[in-house]
């Protein structure tokens, strides 16, 4: 029969190993929490970028002439001296009908 301080020895072991697996096992989750949050981050991080790519194209563009041009017909519907304006008046399909 094995001695009692054998037994305490082994039991203290014993504990040990399960702490240390328990405590692994916490980190490993956390690390991948954190793997997760990193890329969910760099994702935005890209699509931010995109955005300010893009706005920044957009401005270089309506800097030129031909952007304020654009600007001025698109958004404020004015045209050059001498141009001449073509309303087309669509009627809807369910009009046509009748």
């Amino acid at each position: 029969m094995p001695r009692l301080r054998w037994m305490f020895f082994a039991a203290i072991v014993t504990l040990g190993i399960f702490m240390a697996a328990t405590v692994c096992y916490f980190e490993i989750r956390r690390l991948d929490r954190l793997t997760l949050a990193v890329d969910e981050g760099a994702a935005r991080l890209a699509e931010l970028q995109q955005r300010v790519r893009n706005y920044r194209e957009k401005v270089a563009f309506y800097e030129t002439e031909e952007g304020m041009a654009h600007l001025a017909r698109e958004q404020y519907n004015l045209v050059f001296p001498g141009e001449r304006i073509f309303v087309i008046n669509r009627e809807s399909p369910a009009s046509s009908w009748r």
